[in-house]
């Protein structure tokens, strides 16, 4: 486990540099993930190939330290994790990001121009308004979602979203799913559809497509499907995941 100290989170990031061959592919997680909880799984796959790959767990998430001065924003993650990136010195990498790790990733590819050899992101949000789990988040003011909420969301959790649920500081996952709900201008469908790296959206089989999903069919943008999977796609069918990843990322 390596550590970055970040200005913009005010606070320590961790990650880790797992070894393979070929550029990285750096790797997003979710609202209420950690990309050291998901993601070892699908790089140690061997339909991923042996790729090297580069995990790295979001500010308030995982190992990374929570700040309680941080925003948690998507936009100010994203700077968080493009600080991270260029402290590495990569020439060029790979990029994925799931859920609102994938809105992160489309606003980390509009940074960084020049460096990402391709983008995909798996159910990304693409436009404001969140999701059902950010929705119910903050339908409790903050203080109150700290206070009672989370415990209560963790308790009847019974997936395994809960095991990386407990490592995510509550304050974190609030302002996260409020950033979700809020969205930005222009929207991440905007951005995602104007980037100029090859960008491929992933979504699972058992996901019920929506507006933005049909929107991005139209445009031409490749759209991959995870048989036997919805949206937590890395543990309901992880090496169909580490399979679509091995082929966007030749």
């Amino acid at each position: 486990m390596n550590t970055f100290y970040s200005t913009v989170a005010g606070g320590n990031v961790r990650w880790q540099a797992l070894p393979g061959k070929g550029n990285p592919v750096v790797f997003i997680h979710g609202l209420g993930c950690a990309s050291s909880y998901e993601y070892p799984r699908i790089v140690s796959d061997e339909r991923f190939g042996g790729r090297a790959a580069i995990l790295i767990d979001l500010p308030g998430s995982g190992y990374s330290e929570r700040p309680m001065t941080f925003s948690y924003r998507t936009s100010d993650q994203a700077r968080a994790v493009t600080e991270l990136l260029d402290s590495l010195n990569l020439p060029r990498f790979y990029l994925y990001g799931h859920s609102m790790g994938g809105s992160i990733a489309i606003e980390i590819a509009t940074l960084i121009t020049d460096r990402i050899l391709a983008l995909a992101v798996s159910e990304p949000n693409f436009s404001a308004g969140g999701g059902m789990f950010s929705r119910q988040i903050v339908a409790q003011p903050e203080e109150a979602f700290v206070r009672d909420g989370y415990a209560a969301l963790l308790a009847a959790e019974t997936t395994a979203w809960a095991g990386s649920l407990q490592s995510n500081a509550p304050w974190a996952v609030w302002r996260g799913a409020k950033s979700l709900v809020d969205g930005i201008t222009p929207s991440w469908l905007t951005l995602f559809q104007s980037l100029r790296c090859p960008h491929t959206l992933i979504v699972g089989e058992l996901t019920e497509t929506d507006t933005d999903v049909e929107r991005v069919r139209a445009l031409g943008i490749p759209v991959l499907t995870i048989e036997k999977a919805g949206h937590s796609m890395s543990w309901e069918n992880p090496s169909a995941l580490a399979d679509a990843l091995a082929s966007v990322f030749r």
